[in-house]
């Protein structure tokens, strides 16, 4: 059965195309995020190889490396965790309240969310750019590291728009898990 949104048929069209976009920028996220933990595995067990005794060596920048993948790994996994609502929720509260009032709670929370991550989105963005500004770079492999802010802005926008949609939605997940 095809689930209406209320809107009329040009309208409708508009927010289903929104909708698939949204989802596929949320899965090409998670897929990077997945490209991030296994960068994060398979520079640390090269790493610990190369320590071996008979061996005697690092991996130059491994450090960096897991340090970078890992934060980027952190930020492209939010939207696809708020997209599938797999945060933690305090269910006892909120089901003891009756159907108006979880609408009501619900509704100020995602909005407290959305508020939350805008704020997140804009001040990573700045912080990206005090980071250019100044050339900040990494410790070993000395890359500039403005850019990640910048993905970790982005990646808070995103959830943004995944809870905007969810607000939309109620009850049901932007993507199945």
């Amino acid at each position: 059965m095809k689930q209406s949104t209320g809107l009329s048929g040009a309208s409708e069209a508009v927010f289903i195309v929104y909708s698939r976009i949204l989802c596929l920028i949320v899965y090409i996220l998670v897929v990077m995020a997945g490209f991030g933990v296994l960068t994060m595995v398979a520079v640390t067990c090269i790493d610990v190889v190369l320590r071996l005794p008979w061996i005697n060596r690092s991996l130059f920048g491994a450090y960096d490396i897991v340090k970078i993948t890992g934060a980027l790994t952190l930020a492209a996994t939010l939207p696809y965790t708020t997209a599938v609502k797999g945060h933690v929720a305090i269910e006892y509260f909120f089901h003891k309240l009756n159907r108006r009032g979880r609408i009501v709670v619900d509704t100020i929370i995602r909005l407290l969310g959305m508020t939350l991550f805008a704020f997140l989105s804009w001040r990573s963005v700045i912080y990206g750019l005090n980071l250019y500004r100044i050339g900040q770079v990494s410790q070993t492999l000395q890359l500039p590291v403005f850019w990640i802010p910048y993905v970790i802005g982005f990646c808070c926008g995103i959830v943004v728009l995944v809870i905007g949609h969810n607000l939309i939605h109620p009850g049901q997940e932007m993507i199945k898990p």
